[in-house]
């Protein structure tokens, strides 16, 4: 299957955009003798790499020039999807990028690490296609049993990361004995001549 769609440099067409990737994907997935897709998952992934990739062109590469048209073309074979995003900006230098460091808590600059994390490759070409910017991401889909598998894997992993939770102290421990962790505030031994009987009943 092999789609394009043109479409004006405004954030307005968004949603026009989103599910034109959507319902092109569902139309051809619906015919497919494979359906174990885990759909949910995909839909989620894909919807937030085109939005990133449209709106970098719209605000950065075109800058808000709704005049200059947008170019996406969708591709799918199997389970094996690409997606381009063409722009007529100035381009992009790659070799200038720097990632930004997370305790800069810095509002823009992720999308590139945003598209690397969600597609398995990534790819900007410039002045390709009479004189015009290429974004080029490709991914293979996952089945719902590959989903499950990396999300146990996942929590396996979390769970090993996790330091042990401190523990109480016992009852009979003297304060002195007491773990420096310990939620419990230290207790005193029992008085072997008084009724624990006769003290709960007052």
């Amino acid at each position: 299957m092999k789609t394009e769609l043109h479409v004006p440099s405004d954030l307005k067409f968004l949603t026009i955009v989103e599910n034109w990737l959507i319902e092109s994907l569902k139309t051809e997935l619906d015919y497919q003798i494979d359906r174990q897709i885990d759909w949910s998952r995909t839909e989620n992934r894909l919807r937030l790499v085109l939005v990133e990739a449209y709106s970098n062109v719209v605000r950065h590469a075109h800058q808000n020039q709704p005049n200059l048209p947008v170019l996406i073309r969708l591709e799918l074979k199997d389970r094996d999807l690409s997606l381009e995003v063409w722009d007529s900006g100035s381009g992009f230098e790659l070799d200038r990028y720097l990632a930004p460091e997370p305790e800069d808590f810095q509002e823009g600059g992720y999308g590139w690490l945003i598209l690397h994390r969600l597609m398995d490759t990534v790819e900007y070409r410039l002045r390709v296609g009479e004189g015009k910017n290429c974004l080029s991401m490709k991914t293979s889909l996952e089945t719902s049993q590959e989903a499950a598998s990396q999300a146990a894997e996942n929590s396996t992993s979390a769970e090993s990361s996790s330091p042990a939770a401190p523990q109480a102290a016992p009852v009979d421990a003297a304060p002195a004995d007491t773990p420096p962790y310990s939620s419990q505030p230290p207790q005193s031994r029992l008085d072997p001549e008084k009724d624990p009987e006769k003290d709960l009943a007052k």
